[in-house]
Formats: structure tokens, sequence, C-alpha cells
């Protein structure tokens, strides 16, 4: 058997992990408690447990935790990187219990309570646990149609994030080396997706053209450049309710976005995309620039866990679960976040970190042999933010609704809040300074592609 076939028992790369305390796992006194995924839910699980009486493996294809709701200010060259994202050894280092490892879960043997994770380089280990914490999250969906992926990227993972301001920096300079006649492609950007992603990318393409980069160019004009934004919904935002929606609505339409709603993204290639309306008619919009942002489906390990429990997956292959968060008659597995299916329940950052919260807490019950280890999770919805352009964004806590200042100061403090470790919110708030009082961004840096790419222009020889 070849050493990276994960069916291969005796095969050194596929051993029992060693646990955080010697020796193979099964051989440690203390519960082992694998978390995989280290998002919002599986670091918060791994911050409270990091307390208790167990072992925690934390398992994640990445090496650090990302901000994912500011993916889109990386995009467009306000944040770095390194501003939303924040190394899970940095994070986990005091706490000797827990075990950080970097590979991306394949499949799980319910009954053994062994779990199959692969390496960067495609070899095997295995993982032993006494409980599960599934925490993966979600990726990108183009609902059938994986194909699109090649011209429109998503906005899930910093590799995203990099990829799409390659585009969007690459389209203006590629526009400006071409004649007059053919710039319009390339200074023509299409969003799919007015959902928060959706609209506060749209809104940035914008004020970037028209406010950072508009007097930098000799042959072009950066403010001409059109932003298309899609949705099968009626308005943009529309879980924010018909008031923030409509005040979305405006602020767009403002910044010179062009609302496309009602419309069904039919077809997407290496020149544009393909709109389908309500009434049945059919246009075809030339944009060298297409980002995707339209929904989302469930990884492939979630797919593995559920034939393993039993449990089912909805249209979106997040796995239904039980009050307590549980998955079916195993309750040694927990499943938080996004992944999963439970009350129409909303797939935001706060589920996720209750969802942690949630699960630690019964560990530790169920560690310690107290009563009512298994009570049902309560999720508290405190609301929903979404950032438009420089002095406009739209929240809703509780009964409050906010808008234009009072709205981009509360996204403020809420984002701050929950950016990872003191010195990212530091530099998050230096780098909105410098955004806000020069219109400038400092995080511009793209690199070349080679071969063909929707970002680089081919001509007849």
């Amino acid at each position: 058997m070849s050493p990276h076939d994960a069916s291969a028992p005796d095969s050194p790369a596929n051993a029992p992990f060693p646990s955080a305390t010697g020796g193979a796992s099964g051989t440690g006194a203390r519960p082992r408690v694998l978390v995989v995924g280290g998002g919002f839910g599986g670091m918060m699980a791994t911050r409270l447990l990091a307390h208790a009486e167990v072992e925690v493996t934390l398992l994640d294809r990445n090496t650090t935790t990302l901000f994912a709701p500011l993916l889109y200010q990386c995009a467009t060259g306000i944040l770095s990187e390194g501003e939303i994202t924040r190394p899970l050894r940095e994070v986990f280092e005091r706490d000797r219990n827990v075990t950080v490892l970097l590979g991306d879960a394949v499949t799980v043997d319910a009954q053994a309570r062994r779990l199959t994770a692969r390496r960067p380089g495609g070899s095997a280990f295995e993982l032993d646990y006494d409980y599960l914490i599934l925490a993966a999250g979600m990726r990108q969906s183009y609902f059938g149609h994986d194909e699109y992926a090649e011209w429109a990227p998503g906005m899930k993972t910093i590799s995203d994030a990099l990829e799409v301001r390659r585009r969007i920096y690459g389209a203006f300079e590629i526009a400006e080396t071409l004649a007059p006649d053919q710039r319009e492609p390339w200074l023509t950007f299409a969003v799919v997706g007015a959902g928060p992603t959706g609209v506060e990318l749209a809104g940035q393409i914008r004020e970037l053209a028209t406010r950072t980069i508009a007097k930098e160019f000799r042959h072009i004009d950066p403010s001409q450049a059109r932003v298309l934004l899609f949705d099968g919904l009626d308005r943009p935002l529309m879980s924010f309710g018909s008031h923030l929606s409509g005040r979305a609505t405006s602020t767009l339409r403002r910044l010179g976005v062009d609302l496309h709603m009602s419309t069904r993204v039919s077809d997407v290639d290496e020149t544009g995309l393909v709109a389908k309306y309500s009434d049945g008619s059919e246009i075809r919009y030339e944009a060298r620039t297409v980002l995707w942002t339209a929904g989302v489906e469930a990884v492939e390990f979630v797919g593995e866990l559920a034939r393993a429990t039993g449990a089912k997956q909805d249209r979106a292959g997040r796995i239904e679960v039980n009050d307590d968060l549980t998955v079916g008659t195993h309750d040694e597995i927990y499943a938080i976040g996004d992944v999963i299916s439970l009350r129409n329940l909303p797939g935001v950052a706060e589920l996720a970190l209750q969802g942690g919260i949630h699960t630690a807490r019964q560990i530790q019950k169920r560690v310690k042999g107290e009563p009512d280890a298994r009570s049902p999770f309560k999720y508290r919805d405190l609301g929903t933010a979404a950032y438009i352009s420089r002095f406009n964004a739209v929240v809703e806590v509780g009964p409050f609704k906010l808008w234009g200042m009072p709205g981009w100061w509360t996204w403020g403090l809420i984002h701050i809040a929950m950016l990872s470790g003191v010195p990212n919110r530091i530099g998050a708030v230096l780098s909105w300074l410098f955004h806000i009082t020069r219109d400038k961004r400092h995080e511009r840096a793209i690199t070349p592609t080679t071969g063909a790419t929707p970002t680089t222009q081919r001509e007849a020889p």
C-alpha cells in the first residue's frame, strides 16, 4: 500500500498521533477533545477548554485563525492579511494542554472514535478522541457550476482575498495600457451576491476608484469604472430588514453602484457574465473582473461525518444537530457554527461563538460528572452589521437600527472588539486612520501571474 493511503492502518504515516501527554492517543489519563476548525467557534471552544481537565487537539487546514468579516478590506488594500489573522500556535502557546496541528480532516470512524486527517504533503495521520467538535466552517458555493470559480473567485480565505486584490488592481493596470475602445470591459467589475460581503466589496471598489486611485493614472479615469451588483432578491441586505436594506440601497446608488436585483447569473466566462432577469430576459455584460459572494456550502468532511453518524444534511450540506448541538445518536460529537442545520439559525459569527461556548461548557460538565450536562443550546441574536463606504454602515443590534455615521462608528467598535490579539486591533485602527485621513490604502501589492487568467490581456498576434 502507498504510505499516502488513508486505509493503510499499519503505515507509520497513519499511526495514531501522539497525544499532548505523551504516548499514543488513548493513553492519556484525561479525556481527549478534538476540535476541527480554528475559526470563531473552534477558537472559542478551545480557549475555554484550555482551562479544563482535558487534552485538546485543534486541527485546522491553515496555520492561522482568520477574521473573515474583514476579508474584503484585505482584498481592496485597506488591511494586510496579517492584521486579520493570528497564528494559532501563538494563541495557544501558553496552554500546555492544547496541541495545534496542521491538516485537513478527511474521514471519521464514529464507532472507533478516530479521525483521519491529511497533511499538506498528502500523507495521512489519525487522531483518536473522546469528544469531537466540528467547527470546520463553510466554503463558497457556485450552485452546481464549479467551473465559474476559474473566472469568478469567492471570498472565503486569505488566498481568495489576495486573488481578488490582484484582479481588481490588475484590471486598472491593464486598462491603462489599452486603446480607449478596449478599456471598458476592464473597467467593469461585476459582484455576484448582495449580502454583506457583496455589498461591502462593491462599495469599496467604487470608493477605491473614485478616491484612492482617482488621480494616479495618465490614460484612464478610474472614477468611470462601473460596479455591477447582482442578486436574486429584491434588495441588497434583505436579511437586515426593509428599513436598513433601503438605507443600504440609497448609499450604494449614491456611490455609483449599478444594482441588478431579482436576477440570476446563468453563465460566467473569461470575458463576463450573463444575467437572467425576472421577466425572463437575458443580458450579457462584458466584465473582465467577476467576483462571487453569492452562496456557501459545507466542506466535504461534513458529508463524511454525516455518513458516519447517520445524520441528515440540508441542501447546502449543513448537518442536522440535536438541540444540545450533538450529532445524531453520538452524544460525544458536537457541531457548531454555520455548518449546523438547527431551527433556521443564521450562519453568522455570533452563532459560532455562542456554539463554542455552549459546547465547551457541556464537555466541562460531563468531564466533572455534573448533572444536566446536555442542556439545549439557546442562541441570542446580537445583531448584524455591514460596512458600505467611509462613514456609512448599517447596523442592527436588538431593537436598535443604525446607519450612516452612527452605524459606521458602531461597526468599527464591534469589529475592533472581535479582532484576535491586541497587535491586530492596534494595527487595524492605525490602518483605518491612514485610510480615512489620507484617502490611501497601503496594502496594494499584487503579484503578476503567468499563463491564461481572467486578468491577462489576450490579443491576436
